[in-house]
């Protein structure tokens, strides 16, 4: 597998849980885990695979520390580098559910890089999601707070997924 670095956002440790839970299962090193409120984005050229994560917040919003990182990743060109998305939402915010994992998605679509990880929504229960497109989500969507006991098979198959792909 490609060098991997993992970079999430997030406030309550939710994201950052599910991070190191990634890194455990595709055996990236921790000092390849990235908090991106303490990273620059041009660390990124030192990876081929990129696994970026954060959580929704409000009304569909990203995580602070993850918008402004991907503000800056925007304006890099990431061609040829492959990028995976995971994020933690609420299933009761049943209209928003990981709203800025398709924020992500959309808002790196210009930077040349490679998307991978598209996951199904199985066992998790919501109306709408701007992370689903053509029926599949376009990275790994997680609930700790009402499906949390779904999270660690969901998270093994997506790392498998993963690998086939990188």
């Amino acid at each position: 597998m490609v060098k991997t670095g993992i970079f999430y956002g997030s406030n309550t440790g939710t994201t950052e849980s599910v991070a190191n839970k990634i890194a455990e299962c595709l055996g990236v090193e921790s000092t390849d885990v990235h908090n991106v409120a303490e990273t620059a984005p041009s660390i990124v050229g030192e990876y081929g695979l990129l696994i970026l994560g954060a959580s929704t917040w409000g009304d569909g919003e990203l995580q602070d520390d993850m918008a402004d990182f991907v503000t800056g990743l925007s304006a890099m060109s990431l061609k040829d580098k492959k990028i995976a998305l995971f994020g933690c939402g609420d299933e009761s915010m049943e209209d928003t559910f990981c709203d800025a994992i398709g924020d992500m998605y959309d808002r790196l679509q210009q930077t040349g890089g490679i998307f991978i990880g598209k996951f199904n929504t199985d066992g998790l229960k919501f109306n709408h999601s701007k992370a689903v497109k053509d029926g599949m989500a376009v990275g790994l969507l997680t609930d700790e707070v009402n499906a949390s006991e779904l999270s660690e098979k969901r998270v093994k198959e997506w790392c498998d997924a993963i690998r086939q792909e990188s």
